[in-house]
C-alpha cells in the first residue's frame, strides 16, 4: 500500500517530488519466472524514466565493488533542512540521522552516480534487455 501512495506522488500533476535512482544491472538481468511480468517489469522502468521529474541510471557490472555494495540508500531532506538517511540491506533496515554518517553515505553516493551510466544509457539498457528477453518461459 505504501509502494503505491508514493507511486501515487510521483503521478500527481501538481508538485511532483524529484526522484533518482540507481539501479545495479543485476537486478535488470536477473529474469522472473514468468517473462512477461519481466518484460512488463522492464517496460515499467523505462516508461517511468521518461518522466521528467525522474532520473534513473543503471549501474553496470562493470562498476564492480562500490561504497553502496548490497546496500540501499534512501536521502531525506527534513523539514528542518537536515537531511538523513534509511539504509537497507537484504537483513534488515536502519535510519542513519548521525550527519557525519549521513555524509559519508551522501559521498559514496556521489561517487557512484558519477561512474554509471547516463540516463540515456540507462534507458537503452533497459531497451536492449527487453529486445533479448525470451517470449516464453524456460522448459
Amino acid at each position: 500500500m505504501a509502494r503505491m501512495s508514493r507511486q501515487d506522488l510521483l503521478d500527481r500533476e501538481d508538485d511532483q517530488p524529484e526522484y533518482r535512482a540507481i539501479i545495479d544491472e543485476a537486478v535488470l538481468r536477473r529474469p522472473l519466472a514468468d517473462p512477461k511480468e519481466w518484460l512488463g517489469q522492464l517496460a515499467h522502468l523505462r516508461h517511468v524514466a521518461e518522466r521528467p521529474n525522474v532520473t534513473l541510471q543503471v549501474a553496470p557490472l562493470a562498476v564492480g565493488l562500490h561504497g553502496l555494495t548490497n546496500t540501499d540508500a534512501t536521502f531525506l531532506w527534513l523539514a528542518d533542512g537536515r537531511m538523513v538517511a534509511y539504509v537497507e540491506t537484504g537483513y534488515s533496515g536502519e535510519l542513519v540521522e548521525d550527519a557525519r554518517n549521513v555524509d559519508r553515505l551522501r559521498r559514496s553516493y556521489d561517487h557512484l552516480r558519477d561512474i554509471v551510466l547516463s540516463p540515456r544509457e540507462s534507458s537503452d539498457v533497459i531497451t536492449q534487455y527487453m529486445e533479448e528477453a525470451p517470449c516464453e518461459p524456460p522448459g
